[in-house]
């Protein structure tokens, strides 16, 4: 077996393992086996990843006596929806899926959205294993159980908090990964140092680009580290009552943009994190929570590695402050109205906000600091 580390995620009778590591798609049905009701299971993927990587799950699945038809569905954002959620649902019940059935999410943070999704919701609840792709995937959305899909009021309205019961994240996939969607993922990495962890982040700062470029060591300590860090505070609030909403740092102001932008490949999630994470620090700072020297830094960082700290042209999308908080109003974190913000006293010091003057808020989407 690969040299691979495995994270304990502690949630009683929904504790799981996360295995970090390189060549683990060919183990993946040795560490599934054990774990599975029944051996078969449907494999869920998109089309740009099944092309390299399921015949490899599909025959490390096989050698390990376990069946696994497969579905391919298009790739992108936009398959988070309705529509392709209820195709998925029929096409697993036209495969007469029992409820002894796992479902395993090939690919990245949409594949393992829907397909968690599906998992919680088909047969009132079957099992899933998370075979997370991307970067985004394996630092953040395949640990810790929320699942859901986008809808014209906003991202994620609709889902569930369910966890898989596996989580194999195979660090070789990240070769085949455009560089646009790696350094997407990379921003939500950047995330935990700015939580809690300064010295991440300081590490970062140095190790950052060595990742990106394709640095093993590089790229094993930062997923394996972001893993333990999301683990950790997902253990503590599984359904986020409390510690677990920090995680969502940047991500009330870039899941606006991402509505904005109708979920298109043109602005990606971790994209509008960057721009989330460089907003809630200058608001931060705007309110005097946070030196400015802080705030200057974590926009230099994204920038330093070409990740995007403004909204960017868009054709046919109008970066309008009033619309941009009405869809944050909307969020699901909203709370009578009021719209609830992660900010920062400091990189690494991350705290809930939840009495923000909208005005100061407007101030920042209107590209003032």
């Amino acid at each position: 077996m690969s040299d691979s580390e495995i994270i304990h995620l502690a949630l009683g009778p929904r504790s799981y393992d996360i295995h970090v590591g390189g060549g683990l798609l060919d183990q993946a049905g040795a560490l599934a086996a054990p774990l599975l009701k029944s051996p078969n299971a449907i494999i869920i993927t998109d089309e740009n990843v099944g092309p390299l990587y399921m015949e490899r799950l599909q025959e490390s699945l096989t050698d390990a006596g376990i069946e696994c038809p497969a579905i391919v569905i298009p790739a992108g954002e936009q398959t988070k929806d309705f529509h392709h959620f209820e195709e998925l649902l029929n096409t697993l019940l036209d495969m007469r899926i029992e409820r002894s059935s796992t479902l395993i999410a090939l690919g990245g943070g949409v594949i393992g959205d829907l397909t968690g999704f599906a998992a919680s919701v088909i047969l009132r609840g079957v099992d899933f294993i998370q075979v997370p792709t991307t970067l985004l995937a394996q630092v953040d959305s395949s640990v810790g159980g929320k699942t859901g899909i986008d809808t014209a009021h906003g991202k994620n309205l609709v889902g569930a908090f369910y966890q898989p019961r596996l989580v194999i994240a195979d660090l070789d996939t990240l070769d085949t990964l455009p560089a646009g969607e790696l350094r997407a993922g990379y921003a939500e990495t950047v995330k935990y140092g700015l939580i809690d962890d300064p010295d991440f982040f300081a590490w970062l700062e140095d190790a950052g680009a060595a990742l990106l470029k394709g640095d093993a060591d590089a790229r094993r300590r930062a997923v394996a580290h972001s893993c333990r860090a999301k683990a950790a505070i997902v253990a503590e609030d599984e359904r986020e009552g409390g510690r677990r909403a920090l995680l969502n740092l940047g991500h009330t102001f870039g899941h606006a943009l991402e509505t904005q932008a109708g979920f298109s490949g043109a602005l990606l999630h971790g994209e509008a994190v960057a721009i989330g994470c460089v907003m809630a620090f200058d608001l931060s700072a705007r309110l005097g929570f946070c030196p400015a020297i802080d705030a200057a830094r974590v926009r230099a960082h994204y920038e330093a590695l070409h990740l995007p700290t403004e909204p960017p042209t868009i054709q046919g999308v109008a970066w309008n402050a009033e619309q941009l908080l009405e869809h944050m109003t909307a969020d699901k974190k909203a709370e009578g109205g009021a719209i609830t913000f992660i900010l920062a006293r400091a990189i690494g010091e991350a705290f809930i906000a939840k009495d923000v003057d909208p005005g100061d808020v407007r101030a920042i989407l209107s590209g003032g600091a």
